[in-house]
């Protein structure tokens, strides 16, 4: 073979290299599907977002609709530009395909003047998530909006953010450059460090794709029993007891809840052993958070041995609205010391196949928590001393709801992304150094 032809070789096979990861990468990213979502993105275009900048915005936009499974029965995306007045670039009910939303995106043009983001949230809760835009009033699909800006409001968020959130919208408020982080702060859901980013400039927004991908990742299919088993006992306090509500509301929002997914029961014990509300009750995050608020708090003793029993004979059986074939999931909350024996309910408990988590705040027993707990202990116990930064355990108590063979493994698939990406640069700079190496040779020869 000639030194030419050699090096067209290295060339095609270096393409055809390239051309295959990326194949695997986009094969990967289609086996994860995306929850059904009404998502809005408000972008920010002020006079301080310059041309190129907000470019970069479009591309950042670009590849998270690339991340999502569109579609009219799946997620459906919109597209608020704003600046001293809000535009509507893209209704929910616009596009139907990944290709059209994209093409309708590169297409918005920077209005180039203030700062109203109070405006433009104002806008999207009355104008972009009305059903006339497209919006669905099923209580199963959520609905997202992702709010971009560098820049200080020059309007009031606070009062309006809070009402669209109370309203069913969950907010992330995404920062750049100069942006003024208490107004994201106000904008945001609950956890904030969920909810808020920042980056230092446009140049780096990409770098959110990845986890909004995540965070719209979903397992298709996923069935799940979910019953929360909550200390109402009198060492609790009812002004702790209330930020214990507010805790569960805030896994309820990480749940898949509907009539065929997630399905969550709540049962509380003290003394004795009370079922709020069995499983199936309500198939929609809104009823139930609502139901959670209304529980009433019981005082008393602490017999979470007794209440872990009423777990496995009652809550997760048939009469209760379990589902045969179903995964099982207890999450136990307690803070202080078990006055009855746990031992044999959380061995029967594990036994019967249910996945245990153990959750313990102030004086709960770390060893208790431990004996509850499924295998392996180290991922689903968790304590806190104080009830303030339970906040914090709703953020890494993640529960697995796809199957170990399935491959909607969301996580995985991120980090498998990431790993193709790395290759990729790996490969140019092996192929680059090729070319040198041939190029050298080349100049000997003649």
């Amino acid at each position: 073979m000639t030194l030419p032809g050699f090096v067209m070789l290295l060339c095609i096979l270096g393409a055809q290299a390239t051309m295959d990861l990326r194949n695997a990468a986009a094969m990967a990213a289609g086996l994860c599907n995306t929850k059904p979502t009404d998502l809005v993105f408000i972008i920010d275009s002020s006079r301080s977002v310059r041309p190129s900048e907000f470019e970069q915005v479009k591309v950042f936009l670009t590849k998270v609709i690339d991340g999502l499974n569109v579609g009219p029965d799946a997620t459906r995306v919109g597209v608020v530009n704003y600046a001293s007045r809000v535009k509507n670039e893209v209704s929910l009910k616009s596009h139907k395909t990944k290709a059209a939303l994209v093409k309708a995106v590169s297409k918005i043009e920077p209005l180039s003047t203030g700062t109203m983001t109070g405006l433009a949230i104002q806008f999207a809760m009355n104008v972009a998530f009305s059903e006339a835009e497209g919006a669905r009033k099923s209580p199963d699909i959520s609905k997202v909006a992702i709010i971009v800006t560098d820049g200080r409001p020059q309007d009031n968020i606070r009062d309006i953010a809070a009402r669209a959130r109370e309203a069913g919208i969950e907010i992330f408020a995404t920062g750049v450059g100069r942006v003024d982080m208490t107004t994201l702060r106000q904008m945001a859901s609950e956890p904030l460090e969920d909810h808020v980013d920042y980056v230092e400039s446009y140049s780096l927004i990409e770098k959110l794709t990845k986890k909004f991908q995540e965070a719209f990742c979903a397992c298709s299919n996923a069935a799940i029993d979910v019953v929360f088993l909550i200390d109402g006992s009198k060492s609790v306090r009812p002004e702790n007891f209330e930020l214990v509500k507010k805790w569960i509301n805030l896994i309820i929002d990480k749940l898949d809840v509907s009539e065929t997914n997630t399905h969550v029961g709540l049962v509380q014990y003290s003394s004795t052993v009370k079922q709020e509300f069995p499983l199936g009750r309500y198939n929609n995050k809104k009823a139930l958070k609502e139901a959670v608020k209304k529980m009433d708090y019981m005082e008393r003793g602490t017999m979470t041995g007794q209440a872990i029993s009423f777990l496995v004979d009652n809550s997760f059986t048939p009469n209760q609205g379990a589902r045969p074939g179903v995964a099982k999931v207890g999450i136990v909350f307690t803070d202080g010391r078990s006055q009855d024996f746990i031992g044999d309910a959380a061995k029967k408990a594990k036994e019967n196949g249910f996945k245990m988590y153990a959750v313990g705040v102030g004086n709960a027993v770390e060893d208790e928590l431990k004996e509850i707990a499924s295998e392996p202990v180290t991922d689903h116990y968790f304590y806190t001393a104080d009830f303030k930064t339970m906040n914090q355990i709703a953020k890494k108590l993640q529960i697995n709801v796809c199957q170990e063979e399935d491959p909607c493994e969301c996580n995985s698939i991120v980090k498998f992304q990431k790993k193709v990406e790395e290759a990729l640069q790996a490969l140019t700079k092996k192929l680059e150094a090729v070319m040198k190496r041939i190029a050298a040779l080349e100049n000997k020869i003649v």
